[in-house]
């Protein structure tokens, strides 16, 4: 485990782990009323969540797999990665891609959260290496 800092808003749900093995925290939605989400609309919703997330890590905003099952709805930019030396609140950008509108509601489970390691590069001017791929684009290994 690693010490993430929390500051929430008046009324914010604190990040949760629904098993002991998930992986990813669930954030909540934190709204004074209702968004209705269209179909084919993308929003950006609060949740009330600010973190001091540890130098060398990462906190990825990831969709919940049973809202894109049942719903449609998933997270543009996803993952979303929140950096170590952000400290404003974490707002997660929503969209509808299902056939209906979509309620959401405060204290709702909108996403998830999971912490990675980061590695930062350390990036050399130089020649590449030959390979059999070579420059090839998308789809070049495939038939």
């Amino acid at each position: 485990m690693i010490p993430v800092k929390i500051v929430l808003a008046k009324g914010a749900s604190f990040p949760d782990y629904q098993t002991e093995g998930s992986a990813g925290a669930d954030l909540c939605a934190f709204t004074e009323r209702d968004i209705l989400l269209k179909k084919g609309e993308t929003a950006l919703i609060p949740t009330g969540v600010s973190m001091e997330i540890p130098v060398g890590y990462e906190a990825q905003v990831r969709p919940r797999s049973g809202l894109a099952v049942k719903h449609g709805i998933t997270l543009l930019n996803s993952p979303g990665t929140i950096d170590s030396d952000y400290r404003g609140e974490i707002k997660v950008i929503m969209t509808n891609l299902g056939a209906e509108d979509f309620r959401i509601t405060n204290g709702m489970r909108i996403a998830q959260v999971v912490f990675a390691k980061v590695y930062r590069a350390h990036f050399l001017d130089c020649e590449l290496s030959e390979t059999k791929r070579g420059s090839g684009g998308f789809g070049h290994t495939g038939a």
